[in-house]
């Protein structure tokens, strides 16, 4: 019995091996790549910044052995910080594709060991791992880990990639990161105290536009451990000032606040802002829209029997002329009430020529699916990393053709995951930069914060009924009521004539006494 659990060990061993082989190196380091950031803070912004940093890395040290490929970093200059670049020429007795594995692992291998060497794994299992796959790969030198020459870079791959990274590791200590620093902020502040979502209420909220903090008796970092009390600050606020990839000087806007400026690229304009004493007593765009969030909140609720098609047929395909161009537009754009939006999906598959199938689902199972998916929490690669697990899944498919725009020639994996990754790479960080730059200079607040605080005002929806304030928020039969005073709700506090919500309760995580059987229920709206 032995023998044979050992011999069958032993065949998956051989076979995960094998298909780790027939992967481009490219992939591999991308898949060791995405582990750390799984093993890592969640940071989007600093994320988004590796996956672009370390993709072009390896898109240099490939395109360096290309006689008809153009380098990203190495001989140019990105904004202000030049790299020099004297060509490079394949040493006697090694191959084109040699040259460029060997170089392209030392650049990911100097480059992601830098990135995450105070990552919480790093020293445990992910710096093995690093070691493990670069001694794999340039296994004809002893010495590799301690190899970090890079006089003979024009000569020598191994000296190119220690020279790619050196080179963009000095880059991002000037690229407006401030990386030196751990990516801190150097003038944002909140406005607002921080709020206690274990708690009721918004803490004496002072600008109910504007960011506010949450507080935890225990947070659990991405990387899985406790970081005990903890209020985690606003991450990225000031990223507008970092290098972009693509992004020029025809998108970009400088704006000022509190003495400080905010560079703010494909400026969308202020969002959705809440007076709290209009001269206009109809539902404010601020109110629609995050009533919008509470409502949908309900369409988790695993014994709701609405069902969705899910397919192509029913989703998607959205004219651009239909798209919304102001606040007032969301309205007709979005299903308020059943979820969804004007989505009028596709009439045929372009491959087979026939109708899409529907795939029929329950809307609940399926909004659960999209909720958790992007709630990035431990263990997730973070927004920017998803597209790489999608593109890489994609690439997997045994119907997949490795060429450009499907025309010419498939390219070999390496070329493509190279290609595709620094294309990707540079789309995400360009993402990232102008999200965040957004998101920092118009310091928005988050749902939990507006739906609490309008619940803290009243009720904004009819003057004669009780708990009345035209900043508050709309009442909705069935989703967002009036507590009663013969309400059982009140059997677990006073809360006549306060607010309740119909919503999505965080499991094992209810206000005293609620029913835990029940995933979306009647919940005082201040909690």
């Amino acid at each position: 019995m032995k023998l044979q659990l050992r011999s069958i060990i032993t065949l998956l061993l051989i076979l995960l091996h094998g298909t780790a082989l027939a992967q481009s190196v490219a992939r591999q380091w991308n898949e060791l790549l995405l582990e750390s950031i799984r093993n890592d803070q969640a940071r989007p912004t600093v994320h988004a910044r590796n996956l672009f940093h370390i993709s072009a890395a390896m898109y240099d040290a490939w395109a360096a052995y290309e006689t008809s490929a153009s380098t990203y970093f190495l001989g140019h200059e990105h904004r202000g910080f030049y790299i020099s670049y004297e060509g490079t020429n394949i040493p006697s007795g090694m191959t084109q594709k040699e040259a460029q594995e060997i170089a392209l692992s030392y650049a990911a291998h100097r480059l992601i060991t830098h990135r995450f060497k105070n990552s919480p794994a790093a020293s445990t299992t992910l710096q093995r791992r690093y070691d493990q796959l670069l001694s794999q790969i340039d296994s004809s030198n002893p010495n590799n880990l301690e190899d970090y020459s890079t006089e003979s870079y024009t000569t020598d791959p191994h000296d190119l990639g220690n020279y790619i990274a050196e080179q963009i590791i000095a880059h991002g200590l000037n690229d407006g990161s401030n990386e030196a620093h751990n990516y801190a902020c150097r003038f944002y502040e909140t406005v607002n105290p921080a709020m206690f979502p274990d708690g009721y209420g918004t803490n004496r909220i002072a600008d109910p536009n504007r960011w506010q903090p949450l507080s935890f008796d225990e947070f659990v970092g991405q990387s899985g451990l406790s970081e005990g009390a903890s209020t985690p600050k606003f991450v990225g606020p000031e990223w507008g000032q970092v290098i972009p990839f693509s992004l020029d000087e025809s998108d970009l806007d400088i704006k000022r606040r509190d003495g400080h400026e905010y560079l703010v690229y494909i400026d969308p304009g202020n969002p959705t802002y809440l007076n709290l004493a209009p001269d206009d007593t109809a539902l404010q765009n601020y109110q629609w829209g995050f009533g919008l969030v509470a409502q949908w909140s309900s369409h988790h609720d695993p014994t709701d029997s609405v069902r969705w098609d899910i397919s192509p047929n029913s989703i998607g395909n959205i004219p651009l002329d239909q798209l919304p161009k102001t606040l007032a537009d969301y309205p007709d754009f979005y299903d308020f009430e059943n979820g969804g939006d004007i989505s009028q999906g596709y009439t045929t598959n372009p491959v087979t020529g026939l109708p899409y199938e529907t795939q029929t689902v329950l809307r609940a199972d399926y909004t659960r699916v999209l909720a958790e998916f992007w709630a990035d929490g431990p263990d997730s690669e973070t927004p920017p990393g998803h597209w790489f697990v999608l593109l890489n899944h994609v690439n997997d498919h045994p119907d997949f053709e490795r060429k450009y725009k499907g025309e010419d020639q498939p390219m070999d994996a390496l070329e493509w995951n190279v290609k595709s990754y620094f294309a990707l790479g540079g789309a995400m960080h360009d993402v990232a930069v102008t999200a965040w730059g957004i998101k920092g200079y118009y310091d928005y607040i988050r749902p939990i914060s507006a739906i609490r605080s309008m619940a803290e005002r009243g009720q904004s929806s009819d003057a004669s009924l009780p708990n009345y304030h035209p900043a508050g928020i709309p009442l909705i039969p069935n989703q967002v009521e009036i507590i009663a005073a013969t309400d059982p709700i009140n059997q677990f506090g006073n809360f006549e004539n306060e607010i309740k919500i119909k919503a999505w309760k965080v499991p094992g995580n209810y206000y005293e006494g609620a029913d835990e059987t029940k995933r979306v229920d009647w919940i005082p709206a201040t909690r």
